[in-house]
This record gives C-alpha cells, structure tokens and sequence, in this order.
C-alpha cells in the first residue's frame, strides 16, 4: 500500500509538472493560421502533415495540444496555438503562404423586396430555386422559426454532399439542409443561434413567406427572403461576442465541398490585411475556383472614407442604401415644439409628459469633462431615475437605462437608426440643441417621446451614412464596394435568445426584428445572386456578379459618389437578362495577383498549378485592363492624367444583336470609346473595346466619376467610371 502510495505521487507530481510547463507556454500563445494555398496533388495525410511541421517548432510531446484545425478539404492549411518566434520560424518551411495571428472580426449588424421589384406575385422558376443551396457563414440561426418551416420542401438536392452535425438539441429539415458550428466554447455547443443575427441574414437571404409579421406592431407585412425556394446550409463561426479568423477558414472550407452555390458573409474586420492574410479573401478564392460565388458585407464604419476591408476582386462586396419604407420618431417638448428624429421605438407613451434632465447635470461630482456625452458610470441613478435624459452621445441610450432613467434623447448623426430598451429617440445636431436650449430655459422641462412611426421617402434609394467606403486601399483599380442593397430598417427572423436592442437588461423576445446595418444588405445580394444562377446555372461567379452591377439602378446623394454605393442599387428582374457580361475566370485573377507583386513560387501554391506570371516583374499599368465591370483610378491632386482600360463583353443577350455607346456630357471626365458600336452574329460572342479617360486638375480628397452605357434597344449595360483624387500616405516606419 504504501508503495502504490508514492508511485501515485510521483505521478501525481510529473503530471502537475507537465501541466505548469504547458500552462506556461500558453502564456504568451496565440492562435495563428498557417495558410499553405491549394490542395496538394499527392495523396498523403495532411493532418499528419500540419502535425509534423508543428513538432519542428514545438516538443513533440506536447505539439499536439497546440494544433487547433486542419483545413483539408478545399483548401491547405492548420490554426495552431503558437508563440510569436515559432509562428516565425513556421513561417519559413517549405510550402507556406502566410502566417498571420487568428484576429477576431465582427458582425455587421419585408418592404424591401417590393422596393426592389420581387412583389410576391414575382414569377420564381421554383424548381431550378429549389437546388439552390445558400451557404451561411455567421452565427447560426434558429431552426424553429417560421421562415425556415420546411413544408412543401422535398429532399436535398442530390449535388448536397454537406451533413447536419448542429450539435446538441439542433434538427436540420429540408430547408435548412445542413449545419455544423465551430466555436465548442458556445453556451449551447450548437449551430443554434444565440445573437439572432444568423437568423436575421439566413431569412433576408432565402427565409420563407411568412404573413403578418412585424416588430411590436412596427413595419407589419409579410416578411420573405429573395428566393424562399432555396435552401440554407449553415455555418456557425461567431459566438455573441466575435468571429475568430480560424473558424472563418474552417466555414468555408467545408462549405465548398458541402456543394453550396454561394456564400454570403455578413462579417468583416475593420483593419486591412493583405490578400493571403484575409480569412475571408483567402476562403472566398478557393469558393471562386470552385465556381462558388462569395457575398460580404463592406462594413459599418461609414461615412469615413477607405474604410471597407472587403477589397479582394473575386469578392462581391455590398454597401447599405435605404427603401422607400422609413421608420422614423418624433419628441414633443414641454414648450410645444415637436421634434423628429431616428429610432425604432415600440413603446407607447400614456399622454403624460416625464421631467427631462441634461446629462451633465445628471452626473456624477467625479465624471469626466465630457459630462454631457453620458459615458459609462457616470450618470447619479438618483438624478435620472424616472426622467428623460439628453445625451451628446449614442452611448447614452445604454448608460441611462443602466442608471434608471426612463429615456433617451440622443446627438445622433450618423442617420443609424437603433431599437432602443427603452423608450429613446436620436436627433440632428439641430434638433438636439433646440431641445437641449429649452432643457435650460426652464426649471422644470419636460417631454414626451411618442412611437415610432412609419412614412413613404421619396428619395430613396440612398446611401446610409454608416456604409463603410472606397476606395479600394489596396487595388485602386478595383472599385469597392461593388452594389447596393437595402440595409435600412429591414424586418427579418430573429432568435428568441438575442438582445433585440443589443443592451443587456432588455428582457424583451421577438420573433421578427428590425435592424440596420451593411449586414443586412449583403444576404439581399446574396438572394439575387441565387435568384440569377436559378436563370443561368452555368454562369461563373464573375459572370453573376457582372450581370448584378451592370444592371443595378444609378443612384446619387454623396460626394463619395460611387465609393460609397458601388455601381448602384441592386435591380433583381434586370439582372437575369443583363444582355452582356464582363467574365473573369480564375487564371484572370491570378495574372492580377502577378500584376500587384505576387512571385510565381507563391502563385503556385495558392493556385494549386503551374501558373506563371507572365512578367518576371509586376506589369502595374495592365491592372487597367483587369476585366471588371467598373472603371476605377487613382489620381495626384491638381495633376492632369490620361488613362486607358481595355474591356471585353460576352453576348449573353439576343444572338443577332448591335450594341452603341454613349456617355453623359455633364462629367467633369472627358470619356471616349473606341469602338463606339459593337456587334454580334451569336451567344456566347465576344468583342472588346477600349475605354480613353482624360481628367484635369481635382483637389485632393476629391471623387470624379462618369458612366459609359452599352445599349441594343433593349439591354443598358452601364459600367461607373470613378477616380480617387488623392496624395498616398507615406508608409508606416
């Protein structure tokens, strides 16, 4: 006995040994993707492999703790726990891409079909839709929800090669065909969704009609996605909190072996990183080889500009624009003066007015100078209890809730409009102080803050100031965004788990919720994108897109003009017969990574071939001629400038067709094509045209921009032409 008494000891001993030596070396670890290109030809265990390089850098008995994924089934690569000096020393073996720490990214957060002309009496060819298979990479969805109801539905279709592995307490159907979840850490370990914003996109994208829904009474009408037929395969890689770069590789590469036919992520970072070190422009590239469309969301960083970090070419990236639909709010003063402004309040006032206080008279004696931006723990609950609240800043929505108050008026604006937990209201800087001029005009001011209520905006569409912007930071000559889509205010299945006002303490639960936000655009995209492949399975994704941003409405309203919105505002009825395409194929764009600087050793591996640049050194200038649908520049501030782009169309439209040309004569570009008529004997028929673009002097931070049109008498396919006019930073030391 007491033999067995001291072996356990001594192993009682080197296990806590072996524990403190692994503790300690996580100390300083972090999650890195070690991304290695294409799949390799040779057949051997890649897991085995990623293992391997693993045991170089760290003890072999321990490597095996620290490897987090292999990525082996679209494309080759592990995530792997690593100290700074080993993901350094990785980085120098044979067949790696890149190296880059696993960074967390963030989602951005039923009129609108109507607005964008799909009616419910549209006609679908349901039975092509209905093998349309959207693959959904955010954070889950709930299965329960009247959209994603599978009546009707048959089986899969037969090119699904996905699973349903949802995880505890998740049944897939014949709607939702597939789901799998990556993030083990989740309260649930499920693809359930616990945010409601999984749910909200999956529903916009491909949820089914469903009547009489609404939020609170807000907004009621029949809430649909853009092809209910299709099919949802779900791909959880956020938790509430964040999506980690690793579970973004890990969602696309089963997605594109699943069989989806296109991917549409609602998520982003809001830094930019070079293409081999983007989670989402790395997964997207492969999806391209495969024929697979990707969708994502530009960000909610707008109005400043160079702020989207969807950038890659084989990306669709897709701004917010409003509907004809608006939701807005109004706030009566003691004094009789009636202000409106943005909010979407389901709270139902009872005819009294509540005393209102100005924030930095509802502070506390140690706040800091910004006492009237309401900032955290700094309202007196005993001030604001019971009393409306002003506030110089969103953030007083939050804390005054916090603190007891009874509402909100906010300086808001960015015109974003938000659910409030209680009821609040956001106004102008004009209308802010007006109230906040009779908040001090009186001892005893008062307020009422009526619901939100619903009116007609004539002006739309429009860009949303909270839309991220261009240009493209990295390739000038790719315009970003790509379209616009409604991001406004849209209605749209929810999790009965979520925050609906993203404010804890609010123990509201809603089925259907409103929300704004770039997110909310991409799965409308996304929805054309599957509406048009129901029409044209054969098309390439470059083909799709072109079809989309060649076709979509012109709109205004900006000085960022197209950086802002794209080439328009997405037209679903005209994009399935845009008459000519712009096509890419993936040797397109692997000449474009040779043309910005990529070697050929690495073009190889992420290609997957023997490709090589056709230069032994980057040919920048024959970017101009990379055939996207857009024109984009960038140009010195107060230099003139001369710049040709070569184009070829494919005849997609009537076999016997003649094409003309024209530009507007308001632009302050001066447009020439050569030629000014093209023609075609048949389908498929391609001819090319050269496209001549002289400019002046523009100051700096300026946008200039001119369109050309393509018209048979029947198809206008319209291409923006946009230039950035400004001086390039001076790199980083």
């Amino acid at each position: 006995m007491a033999n067995w008494k001291f072996v356990l000891f001594c192993m009682f001993v080197i296990l806590g040994t072996n524990n403190v030596l692994v503790s300690g070396a996580n100390d300083d670890r972090k999650v890195h993707i070690i991304y290695m290109g294409s799949l390799p030809k040779e057949d051997y265990s890649l897991a085995s492999h990623h293992l391997n390089m693993l045991q170089q850098v760290i003890d072999d008995d321990f490597a095996e703790n620290f490897l987090v994924r292999s990525y082996k089934r679209s494309f080759n690569g592990f995530a792997a726990n690593l100290t700074d000096k080993e993901a350094e020393k990785i980085g120098r073996m044979e067949g790696v891409v890149s190296v880059f720490e696993s960074k967390k990214l963030e989602l951005y957060t039923t009129r609108s079909w109507d607005f964008l002309g799909i009616p419910e009496t549209t006609k679908e060819t349901s039975a092509i839709e209905s093998d349309m298979i959207i693959g959904v990479l955010d954070s889950g969805i709930w299965p329960e929800s009247d959209s994603f109801n599978d009546e009707g539905f048959g089986p899969a279709p037969k090119k699904w090669k996905g699973t349903c592995a949802g995880g505890k307490n998740f049944t897939c159907n014949n709607k939702i065909i597939g789901a799998r979840y990556y993030n083990n850490f989740t309260s649930y370990s499920s693809a359930r969704d616990s945010s409601g914003h999984g749910s909200h996109t999956a529903s916009t994208a491909a949820g089914n009609k469903v009547k009489g829904t609404s939020f609170f009474g807000i907004a009621e009408g029949t809430a649909r996605g853009g092809v209910p037929s299709a099919r949802i395969a779900v791909y959880q890689v956020c938790d509430v909190l964040a999506c980690g770069d690793a579970q973004i590789l890990a969602g696309f590469d089963d997605a594109i072996v699943d069989g989806v036919d296109l991917i549409t992520i609602s998520l982003g970072s809001d830094y930019v990183t070079n293409f081999t070190e983007d989670s989402i422009a790395i997964g997207s590239f492969h999806a391209m080889e495969k024929g697979i469309l990707t969708l994502q969301a530009v960000g909610n960083s707008g109005p400043n500009k160079r702020s989207t970090s969807s950038l890659a070419p084989w990306l669709f990236s897709v701004a917010a624009s409003s509907t004809d639909r608006r939701i807005i709010d109004k706030v009566s003063l003691g004094n009789g003066v009636t202000l409106t402004g943005q909010s979407v309040n389901t709270f139902t006032p009872n005819g009294t007015k509540i005393p209102l206080i100005v924030g930095e008279n509802a502070s506390k004696p140690d706040c800091s100078d910004l006492k009237d931006y309401c900032l955290p723990d700094c309202l007196d609950p005993t001030k604001v209890e019971g009393k409306i609240v002003l506030c110089a800043s969103q953030i007083g929505v939050q804390t005054g809730f916090k603190s007891g108050a009874f509402g909100s008026i906010i300086q808001n604006d960015v015109h974003f409009n938000f659910v409030p937990p209680y009821p609040a209201i956001g106004l102008d800087t004009e209308p802010y102080n007006l109230a906040l001029k009779y908040a001090n005009s009186t001892t005893s001011p008062q307020a009422e803050i009526l619901r939100s209520e619903t009116i007609i905006d004539t002006n739309a569409p429009s860009p949303t100031d909270f839309s991220s912007r261009g240009p493209n930071v990295i390739l000038p000559e790719i315009m970003k965004p790509d379209i616009s889509a409604p991001g406004l205010e849209i209605l749209a299945a929810y999790s009965p788990l979520g925050l609906i006002s993203g404010v804890i303490g609010d123990k509201r639960s809603s089925k259907y919720v409103i929300l704004s936000g770039t997110s909310m655009a991409c799965p409308h995209v996304a929805g054309v994108a599957a509406y048009v492949k129901s029409f044209h399975p054969d098309w390439s994704p470059a083909a799709i897109k072109s079809s989309i941003m060649t076709t979509s409405t012109p709109m205004k309203g900006t000085e960022d003009k197209e950086y802002a919105y794209g080439s328009g505002n997405v037209n679903p009825v005209k994009a399935i017969n845009p008459g000519l395409i712009f096509d890419l194929s993936k040797d397109d764009y692997v000449n474009l990574l040779c043309n910005i600087g990529y070697d050929t050793s690495k073009i190889r591996k992420v290609s997957g071939d023997n490709s090589t640049c056709p230069s032994l050194t980057p040919q920048r200038s024959a970017v101009n001629d990379f055939n996207y649908p857009a024109l984009a520049f960038h140009a010195q501030p107060n230099q003139p400038f001369v710049v040709n782009f070569t184009r070829t169309v494919t005849n997609v439209g009537f076999a016997n067709s003649t094409y003309k040309v024209s530009v507007p004569t308001s632009s302050d570009l001066n447009v020439t094509v050569v030629p000014q008529v093209i023609s075609f004997k048949s389908l498929n028929e391609k001819q090319s045209f050269v496209v001549n673009v002289v400019g002046g002097k523009f100051p700096q931070e300026s946008v200039v921009s001119s369109s050309l049109e393509w018209t048979d008498g029947t198809h206008n396919v319209r291409s923006p032409i946009v230039v950035d006019v400004s001086q390039p930073e001076e790199p980083e030391e």
